[in-house]
C-alpha cells in the first residue's frame, strides 16, 4: 500500500471525534428514509440503485464532475478569448453542475448511512469537502451574476480543487475499502456446472436458515417440503451473513431472506432484490436431495 494512503487511513482510524457530528446525521438519513414508510422504503432503493443494478450514486457523481470540468476549461478559453458565448457557456456549465451536486449528495448520502469505522469518517469528510466545493460553486453564480467574472472564475477554481479532493476520498472508499462494490463471491469461483454435495440432508431441519459450504464459499439454504433453496450467503450489499438473517415471504409466497445488517431482501428462488439497500441480485443456485445429500450447481 502506498505510504500516502497507509496515512490518510491512519488519520481516519485516530479521528474517532469525527463520529460525535457522523453517527447523529446517520441516524438523522436513516430515521427519513423509514419516516415514510412503504413510500419511504421506495424513495430509498431507488436512491440505492436497485432499480439500476448498481448504486446510483456514481452516476451521479459524472455530473458535477463533468460539467465543473466544462465550466473551468470555458473559463480560461474566456478569459483568453473575451467571447461572450464562451462566458455563457461556462455559466452554464457551473449550473448545470450545481443542479447535479445536489443529486449526488442525495444519493451518497443513501449509500453512506451504512457505514462504519474509518469509511464512516472518511465519507463525512468527503460530503463536507463537496459541500464546500459546491459552496464555491454557488458563490460563483452569485458572482457571474454581479459581472464579477473574474473572481467567479476564481472561485469556481478553487471550488474545483476542493471537488477534487473530495473524489480522491470517494475513491479510495470504493476501490480500497470496497463501499458500493458487489460483496458477494466472485462469479467465477461459483460456476459449478454439475451437482455439487455440500451438506448431508438430515443437516438441512425444514423452513430454517442452514449454512453450507461449496468448497470455501458459504451457502445459505432453506427445505420448505419437497423444495429446496440455495444462495451465496454473504450478502451482497455490504458482507453480511445471511444465514443469521430473518425469513420472510414475498408477493407470491416465496421465501425471502432478509440480511441482518442492513435489511436487504432476496427472493430465494432467484437471488432477486426485493428490498434494499442491495443494488446487487444475490448468487443464486439449484438445489436438490440426492443419495441423502444436498447438491447445488450454479443456475443458469
Amino acid at each position: 500500500m502506498p505510504e500516502f494512503i497507509k496515512t490518510l487511513s491512519s488519520l481516519f482510524e485516530r479521528e474517532t471525534w469525527i463520529d460525535r457530528a457522523a453517527v447523529p446525521l446517520q441516524r438523522a438519513v436513516n430515521r427519513v428514509l423509514r419516516i415514510g414508510g412503504p413510500v419511504g422504503q421506495k424513495a430509498a432503493d431507488a436512491l440505492n440503485g436497485v432499480w439500476l443494478g448498481h448504486p446510483l450514486h456514481p452516476v451521479m457523481t459524472d455530473i458535477p464532475v463533468g460539467a465543473w470540468t466544462a465550466a473551468v476549461v470555458l473559463d480560461s478559453m474566456e478569459a483568453s478569448s473575451g467571447s461572450r458565448g464562451m462566458a455563457k457557456a461556462a455559466d452554464t456549465a457551473v449550473a448545470i453542475g450545481v443542479a447535479g451536486a445536489v443529486g449526488s449528495a442525495v444519493t451518497g448520502l443513501a449509500d453512506w448511512q451504512h457505514t462504519t469505522g474509518e469509511t464512516r469518517r472518511m465519507g463525512m469528510v468527503h460530503a463536507l469537502l463537496n459541500t464546500a466545493a459546491l459552496g464555491l460553486f454557488l458563490a460563483s453564480m452569485l458572482a457571474r451574476a454581479g459581472r464579477s467574472r473574474s473572481l467567479g472564475r476564481t472561485l469556481a477554481l478553487t471550488g474545483y480543487a476542493v471537488a477534487g479532493a473530495s473524489a480522491y476520498l470517494g475513491g479510495d472508499m470504493v476501490y480500497r475499502q470496497k463501499m458500493g462494490v458487489n460483496h458477494a463471491p466472485d462469479e467465477e469461483s461459483l460456476e459449478v456446472q454439475d451437482f455439487v454435495p455440500v451438506l448431508p440432508a438430515e443437516q438441512l431441519p425444514e423452513g430454517r436458515l442452514t449454512i453450507a459450504l461449496l468448497n470455501t464459499t458459504p451457502l445459505v439454504l432453506l427445505r420448505r417440503g419437497e423444495q429446496i433453496y440455495a444462495l451465496a450467503e454473504t450478502c451482497a450489499h455490504l458482507g453480511g451473513p445471511l444465514a443469521d438473517g430473518e425469513l420472510a415471504d414475498g408477493a407470491e409466497g416465496q421465501p425471502v431472506v432478509v440480511c441482518p445488517w442492513h435489511g436487504s431482501h432476496f427472493d430465494m428462488e432467484n437471488g432477486a432484490v426485493v428490498q434494499g439497500p442491495s443494488a446487487y441480485t444475490q448468487p443464486c443456485f439449484e438445489a436438490r436431495i440426492h443419495d441423502g445429500q444436498v447438491e447445488v450447481r450454479r443456475k443458469k
